[in-house]
């Protein structure tokens, strides 16, 4: 069975006082429970500070973003080694903010993901359709487009350090659209399809597949509990201690009275 995660991005948010106590009360609710793998992906600026806190916990540290080069005349950008040198084990590539506010092609998101597995860190790949996609049923089209060209090139053996965040760009933020458990069960079943064309049966199935719409703590268990869903990848309710471990909570079936359960 494969394990539920539980990723939360920060995004463009917090300070330095604000990243310091999250991150402790994430490392104290979470105690010793490994049922739910967790990790934390701050900004840039406050990497150090909140992997120092994560030092010895069971939380990971994760990055946002990444620059596939190991070095050079970059000016603004973070490679991979800066990455691993401050103790990031996962890096988020292709994040829809990237990709629709950005710019970011499935080309350019592809270096990365070679780059980063390169490396030796776990990435977490977003893919997924807008709204505007949805309503021509094109959902199928572009989560084919997005793996294809952005897995490709990809090493055999890099296959176990990749997982695949599923993010409706449609149901992402306050704008009223909410991805159902039975939508977000059948893009995963898409997605895991796909793959399996990509690279075999057996990785398919080995394959983590999180969900990355808006997700809050009263609708986290519908969604962590259905087939195919794998864990979530979490925005703004990764900010709030109390609702980030909610989240981690609800995926987990039979809880135990200490830790992440408790």
């Amino acid at each position: 069975m494969r394990k539920k995660s539980v990723v939360g991005n920060w995004k463009m948010h917090t300070t330095a006082d604000e990243a310091r106590r999250l991150a402790n009360a994430v490392v104290e609710g979470v105690g010793n429970d490994d049922r739910v793998s967790v990790a934390l992906c701050p900004p840039f600026p406050y990497l150090a500070l909140v992997g120092k806190i994560l030092d010895g916990s069971l939380v990971a540290l994760g990055a946002q973003n990444l620059y596939p080069e190991e070095e050079g005349a970059f000016t603004g950008e973070v490679s991979p080694t800066m990455l691993l040198d401050v103790g990031c084990k996962v890096v988020i590539l292709g994040h829809s903010e990237r990709r629709h506010a950005l710019g970011e092609s499935n080309a350019f998101i592809n270096q990365k993901v070679r780059a980063a597995l390169s490396a030796g860190l776990d990435v977490i790949l977003c893919i997924g359709e807008t709204l505007d996609q949805r309503k021509v049923n094109r959902t199928e089209s572009v989560l084919d487009r997005q793996l294809i060209q952005g897995l490709a090139g990809l090493a055999p053996d890099a296959l176990p350090r990749l997982a695949i965040a599923y993010e409706p760009v449609w149901a992402i933020g306050e704008g009223g659209h909410r991805a159902t458990p039975r939508q977000a069960q059948e893009a995963h079943e898409l997605i895991r399809n796909s793959f399996g064309k990509l690279f075999g049966e057996k990785p398919s199935l080995a394959l983590a597949v999180l969900y990355g719409g808006s997700v809050k703590p009263e609708s986290a268990a519908a969604l962590l509990h259905r087939s195919g869903v794998d864990g979530a990848l979490i925005g703004g309710a990764s900010l709030n201690a109390d609702q980030f471990l909610a989240i981690a909570r609800a995926g987990i079936r039979e809880p135990k009275t200490k830790g992440v359960a408790a």
